[in-house]
């Protein structure tokens, strides 16, 4: 038995901290005595790296209500990462104070932990307990991992269908999930909804609040931010339809814009597992990243939507906007970005100085140029790279140039799945192959007419799949010889038990760009 002389500084600090637990529950227990569960948008995590990661949650013991719920103080948010689901080893914890100023969220980035390996980590709050989610460490920056399971999804219209992709993401057990855009929609459309948003298109702080705890509301999405880690890009709908930089789709003046992307891009942060760095700063959040897994592969994460410049003209074709390609002298201006210039040179540095096998140019929409129209009248569609045909030529051209290893473009938007060789010329078929590009599909959201798609394919002979008839995601499994996707379909999102399968498997090689079919 110790005596008060037997007493170690660590066993004061382990008393001392069990003295600061019990103060920091009874204080949560006064701050949250709507006696409602706290956690009712669950838990997430981002951004693996060697040592860390970030875990995320939000306490709104009423989602829908101002402030969550919750009373307009800070609360302390205990935190713990375990070696073991059953938190039997604690690998790391600490204490987050969770402010009404950012809608009581968590961006907790724990440090200290082993490369490449499994955690499993919650959060406490008086007496209440979060789910538990399981996440990953990257493998050391010199590692050479011999694989890589992940995901790619875009596109989730609460309205148009249940979440059941995401019950499926989960049940593979990833390694890393990445999401390319459209995590909410601002508007309501669509046909057949099967639920409803209850609210009419947001424009301020706490309506966009509203509507992202909504999305985070459903179970599937939950399970699936539980079960790895995510890495996260936006599109337009988790501000509003088609907007470029400070243009809005309605052409409504731009320092009004300003002010609803400001809070569409707070909201954003408040509800994703994002850095503590990427912090939003009034209209301004520096989204672009890159990620990496040891020397197998490397993400360089892009954001098209907040440095690009506007719109080029619209005379659009079945309400799907598209320009005929001779009537839009503005798709034709050199100097028309996607990026940004700033955010161009980066990426362009970053794939210089790549070290790894496999580099994923991560963004949010279709790369290739593709006409949509067969026949000799020509179509493309503005909001994609095809709306900024120079900006894409300048990317290709560096691809060549730099000749960075095994690049793949990764995207969504569209609604159907893509699988493309992107040329350096598109208009000559013969020309060389520079990088292999694959789109998913929608996790619900309604496609376009298929006779468009079908006519991209039997004009376009660079595509070498496309089909809007499933809703679903993409699965990836990465080696140094080779990358396995599959497509992978719903049976319906109509059906919240709906089941999922591969309807389609390509293969692309280490050191021959262009996707081929999967012959296993």
């Amino acid at each position: 038995m110790k005596t008060g002389l037997d007493w170690s500084r660590r066993d004061f600090l382990h008393v001392l901290g069990a003295a600061a637990f019990l103060g920091l529950t009874r204080r949560s227990r006064a701050v949250t005595r709507s006696g409602q569960y706290p956690f009712s948008l669950g838990v997430a995590s981002g951004y693996p790296s060697p040592h860390g990661m970030v875990l995320w949650t939000r306490l709104a013991p009423q989602p829908h209500a101002p402030g969550g719920g919750m009373l307009p103080e800070p609360v302390p948010v205990i935190w713990e990462v375990a070696d073991d689901e059953r938190f039997g080893s604690i690998a790391a914890q600490g204490v987050h104070y969770a402010t009404p100023e950012w809608a009581h969220s968590v961006h907790v980035e724990p440090t200290g932990l082993a490369p490449a390996r499994d955690y499993w980590y919650r959060f406490h709050v008086g007496d209440a307990t979060s789910p538990v989610g399981r996440t990953r460490t990257a493998p050391a920056y010199d590692a050479e991992p011999r694989s890589l399971r992940f995901g790619l999804g875009s596109c989730q219209h609460f309205e148009q269908g249940w979440f059941v992709a995401h019950r499926h993401i989960a049940a593979d057990a990833l390694d890393l999930f990445v999401h390319v855009g459209d995590y909410i929609y601002e508007s309501s459309w669509g046909s057949q909804l099967v639920r409803n948003h209850g609210a009419p298109e947001p424009r301020t702080l706490n309506d966009y609040r509203r509507r992202h705890a909504l999305y985070k509301s459903d179970h599937d999405l939950q399970a699936a931010h539980a079960s790895c880690p995510w890495l996260m890009i936006w599109d337009d709908h988790e501000v509003d339809n088609d907007y470029a930089a400070d243009r809005s789709e309605n052409a409504e003046d731009p320092a009004l814009f300003r002010r609803r992307r400001a809070a569409a891009y707070q909201a954003y942060y408040e509800h994703m597992p994002l850095r503590c760095s990427m912090v939003p700063f009034g209209s301004h959040l520096n989204l672009h990243t890159r990620v990496t897994h040891g020397r197998l592969a490397q993400f360089h994460l892009l954001d098209d939507r907040q440095y690009r410049s506007p719109l080029p003209c619209k005379n659009s074709v079945a309400d799907d906007n598209k320009d005929p390609a001779g009537s839009c002298r503005t798709r034709a201006d050199p100097q028309a970005t996607m990026l940004g210039t700033e955010q161009e040179l980066w990426l362009q540095a970053g794939l210089a100085a790549s070290e790894a096998r496999w580099n994923f140019v991560t963004q949010q929409t279709l790369m290739a140029q593709v006409d949509f129209m067969a026949g000799p009248e020509e179509w493309f569609g503005n909001d994609s790279w095809d709306g900024y045909p120079a900006a894409r030529r300048r990317l290709l051209e560096d691809l060549v140039a730099r000749h960075p290893s095994n690049p793949v473009v990764l995207g969504g938007d569209l609604h159907s799945f893509w699988v493309t060789d992107l040329k350096a010329d598109f208009s000559d078929p013969r020309s060389q192959t520079v990088a292999t590009e694959f789109v998913t599909t929608s996790i619900t959201s309604q496609p376009m007419p298929e006779r468009y798609i079908q006519g991209a394919v039997s004009t376009n002979p660079h595509v070498r799949y496309a089909s809007g008839q499933h809703r679903g995601y993409i699965r990836l499994a990465l080696t140094s010889k080779q990358l396995i996707c599959d497509l992978r379909g719903v049976d319906s999102v109509k059906d919240p038990e709906s089941g999922c399968a591969t309807v389609a498997s390509f293969v692309v090689a280490d050191g021959r760009p262009g996707a081929i079919p999967n012959p296993t």
